[in-house]
């Protein structure tokens, strides 16, 4: 599916808080597809990682940002092992979670999570829920 856009909607801001945040040259990418290849959680993912880098380079903030794609990844970084042009992916998915969250926006409630749930899960995954998923 091709994406379309016009200079209306690039929203050049987004493009240098993305690259800023995480320290990437986004526009290093040429969407050859090897992060989503090796991605253990491709299979989850509503967007593959190398078309959310193309919306990303294009400044399209919303799409990138209402994409789960972000905070599907797991950060294990084996797209970034097998970049090409060795672009850190992972942290480019870090920062889209951090521009998110900074919107005051939570992907999940923690006042939502049931008692049994709370009492059954490990607490370090617990906290590293919340720290990725909450502002």
């Amino acid at each position: 599916m091709p994406i379309e856009i016009s200079d209306k909607t690039i929203k050049h801001e987004f493009i240098e808080r993305v690259s800023q945040l995480s320290g990437q040259d986004i526009f290093m990418c040429f969407q050859c597809g090897t992060c989503g290849g090796g991605c253990p959680m491709s299979g989850q993912m509503e967007t593959l990682p190398r078309r959310i880098m193309r919306m990303a380079q294009l400044g399209m903030e919303e799409d990138v940002t209402n994409s789960g794609t972000s905070w599907t990844c797991a950060s294990c970084h084996t797209c970034t092992a097998n970049c090409p042009r060795g672009v850190d992916l992972a942290k480019v998915m870090e920062a889209v979670r951090l521009l998110t969250l900074r919107k005051n926006i939570n992907m999940i409630d923690p006042s939502g999570l049931s008692a049994e749930m709370v009492r059954d899960l490990p607490q370090i995954a617990l906290v590293s829920c919340f720290r990725k998923l909450t502002s």
